[in-house]
C-alpha cells in the first residue's frame, strides 16, 4: 500500500499525471455538480484564457489589460468561419486559435518592447481598439447586433450539443492545455521566463534571448485565449462585442492575482472563485469594478501569493504541526519502552 501511494504520489509529479488529475477532478465534477454545469463550463472557458495568461504574467512578469480581445477575435474568427463559409468547427476552432496567434504577434513585436505600465497601457489600448472594431465593422461582425446561429461541435456522428457533452469537451481542453503549460514551465523555456522576470537586464547578460522569448509567451498566450474564445462562441451560439470589453480583461487579471500569479493550479482556483463571484454579481453590474478592484486589493495586502500561495503555507503549518505529532510520539514511545525495559 505504501508503494502504491508513493508512485502515485510521483506520477502526480509530472505534467501527465496532474492533467489525469484534473480530468478525473472534472469527471467527478460533473456527477456531483451537474445542476451547475453551465458555470462549469465558464469556468473551463476562462481557465483556459488564465492558464496561458498565468505564463505571461506570473512566469514572464509581463502585463496584458487586454486579453480579452484575443477572447473576441477567437470567438469572432470562429463565428465568421462557419456561419458564413460553412466550414467544420474544429477548423474554426483552428483558425480562430491562428487568428489570436498572427494578431499578437503582430503587437507584441513592437508592444513588449515596453515595460511595467507602459506595457499594460498598451495593451489596455489595443484591447479598447479591438472592441470598438468589433462595434464598427458591421459588414464582418454585424456591430452591436452580434451574430447568432452558431453551429454546435460535432465529430463523426458524435454532436456536443447538450451541456454535460460540451462540459467534458471543454475540460478535456483545459487538461491538455494544463498539460502543456506545466511542460513549458519546466522546460528551458520556462527557466529563461522566470530569469526575464527576476531581472530583465541580468537575463540578457547571461546570453538569455528576452525578446524571443516574451513574443513566444504572448503568442502562446493568444493562441489559448483564441481557443477559449471559439469554444465560447460555440457554447452560447450567439456572440455580440458586449463580451469582450476592458472589463473582461480587468476580471481575467484579476482571477491570475487572486490564484497566485506563479500557479497554474493557482489559477484555475482563482477563476473558478470569480467565475462563481461573476454568476452572483449579475444583478450588480454597475459595482462589479468596485468589487472586483476591493478584491484585488485585499488578496494583495493578506495573500500576496494567492490563493495557491495560502494554500501552500496552510500545507506546510499542517505538515510542521503534523510531523511534531509524530515525533512526540515516538519520543514518548519509545520512553514507555525504555521503562518497560527497566521494569
Amino acid at each position: 500500500m505504501v508503494i502504491v501511494s508513493k508512485k502515485l504520489l510521483e506520477m502526480l509529479k509530472t505534467s501527465a499525471g496532474q492533467a489525469l488529475l484534473l480530468v478525473a477532478i472534472s469527471l467527478a465534477a460533473g456527477v456531483v455538480l451537474a445542476d451547475r454545469l453551465p458555470t462549469l463550463i465558464l469556468l473551463g472557458i476562462n481557465a483556459i484564457i488564465i492558464l496561458g495568461l498565468t505564463l505571461f504574467m506570473g512566469h514572464a512578469g509581463q502585463i496584458s489589460i487586454g486579453h480579452a480581445a484575443f477572447f473576441g477575435i477567437g470567438a469572432y474568427t470562429a463565428a465568421i468561419v462557419t456561419t458564413r463559409y460553412g466550414w467544420s468547427p474544429w477548423l474554426g476552432i483552428l483558425a480562430a486559435a491562428i487568428g489570436a496567434g498572427v494578431i499578437a504577434y503582430m503587437i507584441g513585436k513592437p508592444s513588449l518592447r515596453l515595460r511595467g505600465h507602459y506595457l499594460a497601457m498598451a495593451t489596455l489600448g489595443f484591447g479598447e481598439i479591438i472592441h470598438a472594431l468589433m462595434n464598427q465593422l458591421k459588414g464582418l461582425t454585424n456591430g452591436t447586433d452580434g451574430i447568432g446561429s452558431i453551429p454546435t461541435i460535432s465529430i463523426g456522428g458524435l454532436s456536443f450539443d447538450s451541456k454535460q457533452s460540451f462540459y467534458y469537451l471543454v475540460w478535456l481542453f483545459v487538461a491538455v492545455i494544463l498539460f502543456i503549460c506545466l511542460n513549458v514551465v519546466r522546460s528551458r523555456v520556462g527557466r529563461a521566463l522566470r530569469a526575464v522576470h527576476g531581472s530583465e537586464i541580468a537575463a540578457q547578460a547571461m546570453g538569455v534571448d528576452t525578446a524571443k522569448y516574451k513574443i513566444q509567451v504572448f503568442v502562446m498566450s493568444a493562441v489559448f485565449a483564441g481557443i477559449a474564445g471559439s469554444l465560447f462562441a460555440f457554447y452560447m451560439s450567439f456572440i455580440s462585442p458586449e463580451s469582450f470589453t476592458i472589463t473582461e480583461s480587468v476580471v481575467l487579471v484579476t482571477m491570475v492575482v487572486v490564484g497566485g500569479m506563479s500557479s497554474l493550479w493557482g489559477g484555475i482556483l482563482g477563476a473558478g472563485l470569480l467565475t462563481l463571484l461573476e454568476e452572483y454579481l449579475r444583478d450588480y453590474l454597475e459595482y462589479s469594478f468596485l468589487i472586483y478592484g476591493t478584491l484585488l486589493v485585499m488578496i494583495m495586502i493578506f495573500m500576496p501569493n494567492g490563493l495557491a500561495g495560502a494554500g501552500r503555507m496552510a500545507y506546510g503549518y499542517l505538515k510542521h504541526r503534523f510531523g511534531l505529532v509524530v515525533r512526540a510520539r515516538k519520543v514518548v514511545n519509545a520512553a514507555s519502552g525504555t521503562i518497560g525495559e527497566r521494569e
